[in-house]
């Protein structure tokens, strides 16, 4: 998946974005752990097996993109892009971010600006007909700042938690 635009991110001096390796799993799960709801349900000091085995998954599958931001040798931030082919609006190509996370001291320095940019950018590559994404009720200040960069709150989404999930 060569033509989403790997390489530095716009109006970032110094950093980049690129596809994810392993060796990035540890910041990874620090990032998603770094916030109120992420800190109830990660387990950064854990054991990483189970974000080894999520991670080895999704980067096998070429629908599917986990992205870091990295500013040198450090992880800043990070999403996951996936193309989910349909048949709803003529047979759309759609791009679904996920686990949009900025390391809290670059918050406000426009790393997640850039890099939900990079993403709408990627998408539309890729000849995706719309980007989306889902961002729990409590994020207030994520909700603002989708909106701002030109989302709009168009649905209500819904979970089903699994036993064992």
């Amino acid at each position: 998946m060569d033509d989403v635009g790997w390489g530095p991110l716009p109006g970032i001096d110094g950093a980049s974005v690129r596809r994810a390796g392993a060796a990035d799993l540890p910041a990874l799960v620090a990032l998603l752990a770094d916030d109120p709801l992420g800190a109830a349900r990660e387990a950064p000091g854990e054991d990483l097996a189970p974000y080894a085995r999520a991670f080895a998954a999704v980067d096998a599958d070429p629908a599917h993109l986990l992205v870091v931001v990295a500013d040198g040798e450090d992880v800043v931030g990070t999403l996951q892009l996936s193309f989910l082919p349909g048949l709803s609006r003529r047979g759309a190509l759609r791009a679904q971010v996920e686990g949009v996370r900025v390391r809290a001291d670059r918050r406000g320095d426009g790393v997640g600006e850039a890099l939900l940019r990079w993403a709408v950018a990627a998408a539309a590559r890729r000849g995706c007909a719309l980007v989306q994404l889902t961002s729990d009720s409590t994020r207030a200040d994520a909700h603002r700042f989708y909106e701002r960069m030109g989302f709009v709150a168009s649905h209500t989404g819904f979970k089903l938690t699994l036993d064992g999930s």
